[in-house]
């Protein structure tokens, strides 16, 4: 029997990290004699992994870019639980998920593992999958591995996130994609690129989790 399977993102969609993550990116800002950023700036950086992000936040000196990537990760391997918390609702909405839930995220693996541990929701997954693990989202490879990992197909699977490249990587990989709209990316945003199922507060995933 086809089991059913839901692929959820990490930040914006589970997890509001904006706050650690601005944090971080304005530690090392600071570290290489560059003005800080707004979290409103931040935000629009986040999605596409920690290389991404910095080169975005040090834009237009791209030289810095290597010493300000290291001293992010130094700031926010040991920071990144201070803020980060679970939307309100997610906890619950993933206790009462009746289908198998993964996670799909660029952040590396063993960082994403870390902070779900520590908020205590690490065991409702049965998979996570980094950016560091396989080909960074939108590429569709990690998401289809965690598929067939799981016993699923694309059309027993849902996609749920809240960013134009979590609605890529569904598209590419074939499968229904729910877009949320707590997190990163506007509704705007998110209906340009393509959403047509939405979630507007995290009790609406029931439905998709059932």
């Amino acid at each position: 029997m086809t089991a059913r399977l839901a692929i959820l993102d990490l930040d914006g969609t589970l997890l509001d990290t904006l706050d650690d993550l601005a944090a971080a990116v304005n530690a090392a800002l600071a570290q290489v004699g560059l003005p800080p950023r707004a979290a409103g700036e931040v935000r629009g950086f986040v999605g596409e992994g920690a290389r991404r992000l910095m080169e975005r936040a040090v834009a237009p000196r791209a030289e810095l870019l290597e010493p300000a990537l290291a001293a992010w990760w130094c700031h926010y391997e040991a920071h990144c639980l201070d803020a980060t918390r679970p939307y309100p609702g997610i906890p619950e909405v993933l206790a009462g998920a009746g289908r198998p839930l993964a996670v799909h995220t660029n952040k590396p693996g063993a960082l994403a593992r870390k902070i779900l541990a520590g908020l205590g929701l690490l065991d409702r997954f049965a998979a996570v999958v980094g950016g560091d693990e396989a080909p960074r989202k939108p590429d569709p490879a990690g998401t289809l591995a965690l598929v067939e990992r799981m016993g699923a197909t694309p059309a027993s699977t849902v996609f749920i996130g809240d960013s134009r490249v979590d609605l890529m990587t569904a598209r590419a990989a074939g499968i229904q994609a729910v877009a949320v709209t707590w997190g990163f990316a506007s509704r705007a945003e998110l209906a340009a690129a393509g959403a047509t199922r939405w979630a507007d507060r995290p009790a609406d995933l029931a439905a998709w989790l059932a």
